[in-house]
């Protein structure tokens, strides 16, 4: 009998049966269905399973984390089954049919911010900070600010200007340059056609409102004329123009003939593409994006705003779910763009902190549930600084209580920054650290808000979960998880004092992984390096527990000191089938630290579009304490240490 037949008998079973799975494939951590019905899925029943350490639906995807045995749990699943598995890229395809047209279109209106958010992120924290010195009178009895009484802190107020600007009102350049490489056409089309919306020669977009019809300039082409505008901060002209350059680059290239496509295709693309957006589609994209933020600022600003802000607040965490949240994206900039700020961002802030709140109850409520720990800490951590899918996922719709209960927090956090016109210069700055992006005038108020969407949800989910009795049972639990320690290992309790540098470059935080199931510490604590050469090597001794053969892009060790580790090179790079990737070692085998384990090319990670950045994450302690991780320095592998085990 297979080592997992019976499990995935059950999983098969949960999922609705063979019947209702239309693909399945998988990935080093995770087992990723395209169900039939996904309603048909048992979730509580599957994230009950032994192995299982936790499911979550993405872009049509219902995925199922096992961890380093994914690959051996995958093979028994298909032979029970009895269907065939098919490629990664398969199932994002196939994925797509569980989408309606509204979903594919926020799907696609994510994939194209999804690459800006760490420069929105950036330029938000650095308006924050600008507020902070340059805004709020600290000195003098409160009449002056930072920057009026320092010339140095003035220079630096000045300077940082350089990077909020760029980020901001420029960010058209950014926005088609995402647009080309998500669709796969040429992307220094795009940004050229970026740099044409928010060229020095145009009219600034800041300073149409006040300049005269008659004072506007103009490009004169004798028999008609075209307003010289900018599209500086809008991002519907911007979107509008990128999708018809990448069009217009597609159609030239099926028609041209191969030989003149290098000189031909680009020319007509991008000319084509700046009249098209100059002409006709800048001041569509501008006038509708003008009438939603018109639309949403009236809401928020009507003698209904109290109401506006209670829905939006309560039923802002579902519509993260279903993924409709990602317009808020584009509708945020757009009010920033015409009206200097926005009222909304604040109440994403809020939401972000109030499902954080839920889960810190979850904690207190199974302070001695280890198992059920391991997700929680991380994901409340993670909310708090705004990104809520782990603890969502993780653990509040799990348990629906907390859920709720974050809900009416956030809604009642809402009504009180709405009704008190509380406004953000800038986005991306979510949860706690939200308040950087607050302008000064609304910072307290704004920090008695996020104290309500503290305390509403953790209050609610502590009394309800006391009325449900969750925790009460946590000694059995913890008798459970400690059951593998009465387990003697061959070589556990071996001396395994530290963790070498698996590869040379920088360390990182596992947090700043951009991958949610590893930055979420869902598979464990961790860390990340940034590789500055190709070679993966044992960063201690133990038996090789797990190998991709398939695609080498990963393997997992069980270390002599009992501690299970995943070793993960790049991210997605599954998809490139082992292309550039070659192992050294095979399942059960012994390996002595600094042994090589897999060699890797850099080069083509990155042009397959992928970071190559090496995980290490913990994915069982054994009889270990979490190490700590040396985060920030530059190693050498086989000779720096990257984590030390206390004592």
């Amino acid at each position: 009998m297979a080592k997992f037949t019976e499990e995935v008998k059950e999983l098969l079973q949960y999922v609705g049966g063979k019947e209702n799975i239309s693909a399945v494939s998988h990935c080093v951590t995770r087992m990723r269905f395209v169900l039939t019905d996904p309603k048909k899925a048992d979730v509580k029943k599957i994230e009950g399973l032994k192995t299982v350490k936790g499911t979550f639906t993405q872009a049509g995807q219902f995925q199922v984390i096992i961890g380093n045995e994914v690959s051996t749990y995958y093979n028994d699943f298909i032979a029970v089954a009895g269907i065939e598995g098919v490629s990664k890229d398969a199932v994002k395809s196939a994925a797509k049919n569980n989408q309606n047209v509204i979903q594919r279109v926020m799907t696609n209106l994510a994939e194209i911010f999804a690459p800006l958010i760490p420069a929105i992120i950036v330029g938000g924290l650095i308006l924050g900070f600008r507020n902070i010195i340059g805004e709020i009178a600290f000195f003098n009895e409160g009449t002056q600010t930072l920057v009026q009484v320092s010339q140095f802190w003035a220079g630096i107020h000045s300077f940082l200007w350089l990077i909020g600007e760029a980020v901001f009102h420029f960010l058209p350049v950014a926005i088609v340059w995402s647009i080309t490489k998500k669709m796969g056409t040429t992307q220094a089309l795009g940004i050229v056609l970026g740099i044409t919306l928010v060229s020095p020669q145009l009219l600034n977009a800041y300073g149409v409102a006040t300049t005269a019809a008659a004072d506007i300039p103009k490009w004169d082409f004798g028999f008609f004329q075209m307003d010289m505008i900018g599209y500086q901060a809008q991002v519907l002209p911007a979107i509008l123009a990128g999708f018809t350059l990448v069009y217009l680059e597609r159609f030239f290239r099926k028609v041209c003939p191969a030989v003149i496509s290098m000189i031909v295709v680009p020319f007509l693309a991008l000319v084509l593409s700046v009249i098209v957006a100059h002409g006709i589609l800048g001041p569509i994209g501008w006038t509708i994006g003008s009438w939603i933020s018109d639309m949403v600022n009236a809401g928020l600003t009507s003698s209904f705003k109290g109401l506006f802000a209670a829905v939006f607040g309560f039923f802002y965490a579902p519509l993260v779910i279903t993924g409709l949240h990602h317009m808020s994206n584009a509708i945020d900039l757009q009010l920033i763009a015409d009206f200097g700020g926005t009222t909304l961002w604040p109440m994403i802030a809020l939401s972000n902190i109030a499902q954080g709140s839920a889960v810190l109850g979850m904690i207190l409520l199974q302070k001695k549930d280890a198992r059920a720990k391991e997700v929680s800490i991380p994901a409340c951590i993670s909310c708090y600084l705004g990104v809520t899918e782990p603890a969502m996922f993780g653990v509040n719709i799990k348990y629906v209580f907390p859920f709720v209960a974050a809900m009416i927090g956030s809604s009642i956090a809402a009504v009180l920054s709405v009704s008190s016109g509380v406004m953000a210069n800038a986005i991306g700055v979510g949860g706690l650290p939200g308040i950087l992006s607050i302008q000064p005038k609304y910072m307290f108020i704004f920090a008695i808000a996020m104290l309500i969407a503290i305390v509403v949800p953790l209050g609610i989910t502590l009394a309800v979960g006391k009325k449900k009795h969750i925790g009460e049972s946590n000694e059995e639990m913890a008798a459970d998880v400690n059951v593998p320690k009465m387990v003697v290992d061959a070589y556990q309790g071996s001396e395994v004092k530290e963790l070498k540098a698996c590869v040379s470059g920088t360390v990182i935080g596992i947090e700043e992984v951009p991958d949610e199931v590893f930055s979420s510490k869902m598979m464990g604590e961790g860390l990340a390096i940034l590789p500055r050469d190709s070679v993966l090597y044992a960063p201690a001794d133990g038996e090789v527990a797990v190998v991709m053969e398939d695609s080498n892009h990963a393997c997992g060790l069980k270390l002599d000191n009992g501690a299970e580790i995943l070793l993960h090179i790049g991210l997605d790079t599954v998809g490139m089938k082992g292309d550039g990737f070659q192992s050294f070692v095979k399942m059960g085998q012994r390996v002595k630290t600094g042994d090589r384990l897999i060699t890797f090319d850099r080069e083509k990670i990155k042009k397959s579009g992928h970071s190559d950045m090496v995980i290490l994450a913990i994915t069982e302690l054994g009889n270990t304490e979490v190490p700590d991780f040396l985060i920030g320095k530059e190693v050498s592998a086989r000779v720096d240490n990257i984590a030390v085990y206390k004592g």
